[in-house]
């Protein structure tokens, strides 16, 4: 049953992430960087924040949580997710919310469960590293599937109908963006491990295990907050775009505003939900070396969902779609591969 109730709350939060652009569509008068460094503001910086202190416990502060860990390491690993971060918002650019979020999560899916294991002196040609290894294969093979989903769905569209789906659709430039953007997500992932001494001392001082997680996450989106406020901004300022925070309607700021809230609180939820549904996993070493893939995997899933509602995949034919869903299910299987594995 534990288990279960932490599936069901990743899932939620999983929901939530792939939700997260579709505020997009309702920021008005604003150039993408100016979107990306506001809703920025709220997913990587406050909401982490409130997260944070919910797991300082009574008589405590975040520094005496942070003083038993090494912080800076995660921070370091947030300014390289950061990467990925920016890169991601660009493959939802040039792909959509379907494509991109396949690709890039599906990427991330790979290397965020081959990284740890390789850092942590995993031997990946014999016993639990093999099946990790063949669990990647799998996943790349997904994403090759769905890479080819994507090539037919360019091919017999036309312009005006990709244009329609996605404005700035750009199939080859959107898929290298978005393998760059799997890739260096993943450091996310190592970013929470390194912060697993912080963890540790958190749950020393009495917090809670649903949110003892909640200030190493707080470090790894400081860092990527760093990245990519570093790059809006520099855009702003080639772009001539700075101005764009003052200068709409005082009605179309609010609007703006509330809209990138709304889009900072989605996404920030899956970290939120990975964090509290790892907690039920504590009593099953696979369910917690393989979260974080099932949190990718919702992601893919959900993302597709919403791909559909906003009609990104309208207009190609059968066959297209049926190597999507191929694709799909190969990742899914990717991510439940070795967890047979080690039940069998």
């Amino acid at each position: 049953m534990d288990i279960l109730v932490g599936l069901l709350i990743i899932a939620v939060g999983s929901f939530g992430q792939s939700s997260s652009y579709v505020p997009i569509n309702k920021v008005k008068s604003w150039s993408w960087e100016s979107f990306w460094l506001v809703q920025g503001i709220f997913a990587w910086l406050l909401f982490p924040l409130l997260g944070a202190f919910l797991a300082v416990p009574r008589g405590s502060t975040l520094a005496e949580l942070y003083a038993g860990g090494v912080p800076w390491l995660s921070v370091l690993y947030g300014v390289l997710w950061g990467i990925g971060g920016l890169t991601f918002g660009l493959s939802m650019r040039y792909l959509g919310v379907a494509l991109g979020q396949s690709v890039s999560l599906g990427t991330c899916a790979a290397f965020g469960t081959l990284l740890p294991a390789l850092f942590g002196g995993t031997n990946l040609f014999r016993g639990e590293g093999l099946v990790l290894l063949i669990g990647v294969c799998i996943t790349l093979a997904g994403i090759a599937v769905i890479g080819y989903a994507g090539s037919l769905k360019a091919r017999h569209m036309s312009d005006e109908a990709k244009q329609k789906a996605v404005r700035d659709f750009a199939f080859t430039k959107g898929i290298l963006v978005a393998l760059l953007a799997g890739v260096m997500s993943a450091c996310f992932s190592l970013g929470l491990e390194a912060g697993g001494e912080v963890q540790q001392t958190a749950r020393s001082l009495g917090a809670l295990d649903l949110f003892a997680l909640n200030p190493v996450i707080l470090l790894v989106t400081l860092g990527g907050f760093i990245t990519n406020a570093a790059y809006c901004l520099w855009q702003n300022v080639k772009n001539h775009t700075g101005k764009e925070y003052f200068s709409v309607p005082i009605s179309i700021g609010f609007n703006n505003l509330f809209y990138c809230a709304l889009a900072g609180l989605l996404w920030y939820s899956q970290f939120f939900g990975l964090g509290m549904g790892k907690s039920f996993f504590n009593d099953s070493p696979v369910m917690l070396s393989f979260s974080w893939s099932i949190l990718m995997s919702l992601n893919v899933l959900f993302s597709n969902v919403w791909g559909i509602v906003l009609n990104e995949w309208k207009g190609v034919d059968r066959r297209t779609i049926v190597v999507l869903i191929v694709g799909l299910l190969i990742l899914v299987f990717s991510t439940l591969f070795p967890n047979l594995i080690h039940i069998g």
